[in-house]
């Protein structure tokens, strides 16, 4: 599904962000991907979701070479990945099925098409009865499962988490990760990228540690080890 070989992102400072990364992640793996400030793991992140373009090296997904797309072909890339991050970047003056609905409307989707799509992917989330709301009338939690619900519209292969529970309290980090599991569990790969070492041990799934820019470590059922 995934496969980086030999990867590099060198910024135009001497920094090099990622050096000689060689990664395999499998279909429906769950995948945490650890590491402290700095060491590549936002890089990476953006790399697969071609907001940034590396400096060396290959990326596909799903047998599909996207290092280097186009412009014009990075919105299809990026209807097969969800992505989700500690800024919930919700529009404030729409509702919770206007900010879920907004990217179908923007592709041109029927609205019958919409309406099922946004009331399945917001039950999903366990937010079915919230659909009338806006984001300031809701929690923290509630408003990081509306940008889940919204990066589900698609239907995407991948999901890509960076650092999702970073504003969230003990409680709401819980219930977004048990989400993401259940997204998990429907065939989604999902890759969670944090530093948080309370979520990784819990889930016991394959750990990945970056650490200046390189992969130090690739364990199954793993623990954070930083």
């Amino acid at each position: 599904m995934i496969k980086l070989t030999g990867i590099s992102k060198i910024y135009p400072t001497p920094l090099a962000a990622l050096r000689d990364v060689n990664l395999h992640i499998k279909p429906g793996e769950f995948v945490s991907i650890i590491g402290q400030s700095g060491s590549g793991k936002t890089t990476l992140a953006k790399l697969l979701i071609a907001e940034e373009k590396a400096t060396k090296g290959n990326i596909e997904i799903g047998g599909n070479d996207v290092t280097y797309l186009s412009y014009g072909d990075i919105p299809y890339l990026r209807r097969q990945i969800g992505t989700i991050f500690q800024d919930f970047k919700l529009l404030s003056a729409k509702t919770v099925h206007e900010n879920v609905s907004f990217a179908l409307e923007v592709a041109g989707k029927p609205k019958k098409r919409i309406k099922k799509i946004v009331d399945e992917v917001l039950e999903i989330v366990g937010l079915g009865t919230k659909h009338k709301s806006y984001p300031k009338e809701l929690s923290g939690g509630e408003q990081q499962r509306v940008a889940i619900a919204r990066s589900l519209v698609h239907g995407p292969k991948i999901m890509i988490a960076d650092e999702p529970t970073g504003n969230l309290d003990t409680i709401n980090t819980e219930e977004i990760i048990d989400i993401l599991k259940k997204i998990n569990e429907y065939g989604t790969t999902v890759l969670l990228f944090t530093h948080n070492r309370e979520i990784v041990n819990r889930l016991k799934k394959r750990v990945i540690t970056l650490h200046e820019g390189q992969i130090t470590m690739d364990v199954e059922q793993g623990k954070y080890v930083l």
